[in-house]
């Protein structure tokens, strides 16, 4: 063909098939039908949740039926008998007892402060924008270095609580915050709220921005005040988002490992002890992976309780 002419309809052009040659209409048919490219989207997460997720949690029911040491990782069969061992443990019951009250005094608290926060940051002010990137900013901090911080400031000597608390005249010397078991379990507390309610902030935010304009403004010309506006419609209709920040919530403090780990190794006296820390102990530092694992399947029967409660109430205050 001669420089200037147009190449004939069809014909293709350096090297693409033409428009409608099978080989396109093939690749356009593929791209255009909903289920192969839903898998292919969604291939990633699979894999992640088979990889992080599915196979632990066979292998930790595999551990847990046998005699499986850090010595001899080998799978010998052994029924129930880790289960039974650590219901008769004691320290067992404690840490699970620690768990649920630790995990729902937390809870009650962060949805509270979080609620707050995300009221205070859906409002119109200067600097807003500031504010909330400060807000998340214990949350995109690493556990372990939140930890190490909450540990310098429950320290028993250089504590700058105790330095306030001094110059305020409420206390004449230092306070033992990880040494009493009351306060120890206070100072997690602390810490757990501290960490997870920049997240649960973030997400009820994200539901109370989600409310129709016209709704407010419907209620601020019927001479709703700001206490009935927020009570009677505000939070009633972000309620299954808050709902789904306290899930989120609970998961993530039941589960933790790190905060307890690094201010209080479960003491003073198991005091803060809770499930994943004699988890550890038991399996990794004690070397009775077979004990550990079964101590740690207990997180799965309290988890898939507390999510199916949460689910529901969020289904039943949405048909209402």
């Amino acid at each position: 063909m001669s420089r200037g002419e147009v190449a004939p309809e069809g014909v293709a052009r350096a090297g693409r098939p033409p428009e409608g040659s099978p080989r396109r209409r093939r690749r356009r048919s593929v791209l255009d039908r909903e289920g192969p490219l839903a898998s292919l989207l969604l291939l990633p997460s699979i894999v992640y949740i088979l990889g992080l997720v599915a196979i632990p949690f066979f292998l930790a029911i595999a551990y847990s039926l046998s005699t499986a040491t850090v010595g001899d990782p080998s799978l010998h069969w052994a029924g129930l008998t880790n289960f039974r061992r650590a219901l008769a443990d004691p320290v067992f019951v404690t840490s699970l007892l620690n768990s649920v009250v630790m995990t729902l005094i937390s809870l009650a608290c962060v949805v509270v402060l979080a609620t707050v926060l995300a009221l205070v940051l859906s409002k119109d002010f200067r600097g807003k924008w500031v504010f909330r990137f400060l807000v998340l900013l214990p949350w995109t901090t690493p556990v372990s270095l939140v930890s190490i911080l909450w540990l310098w400031m429950f320290d028993t000597l250089y504590s700058p609580i105790d330095w306030v608390l001094r110059t305020l005249g409420i206390i004449d010397g230092n306070v033992n915050w990880l040494g009493n078991p009351t306060t120890a379990f206070a100072a997690v507390v602390i810490a757990q709220v501290w960490r997870i309610t920049p997240l649960a902030a973030v997400i009820v935010l994200a539901g109370l921005l989600s409310v129709p304009r016209e709704v407010d403004e419907q209620a601020e010309i019927d001479g709703a005040g700001f206490w009935r506006k927020t009570f009677q419609i505000t939070l009633p209709l972000t309620l299954p988002i808050i709902a789904v920040a306290t899930l989120f919530g609970g998961i993530l403090i039941f589960t933790d490992l790190t905060t307890v780990y690094v201010l209080t190794r479960g003491g003073p006296v198991n005091a803060t002890q809770i499930l994943p820390t004699w988890a550890f102990f038991k399996g990794i530092e004690g070397g009775d992976l077979g004990q550990g694992a079964a101590i740690a399947l207990f997180l799965f029967p309290v988890l898939l309780a507390f999510a199916v409660l949460i689910l529901r109430a969020v289904r039943r205050s949405e048909v209402s």
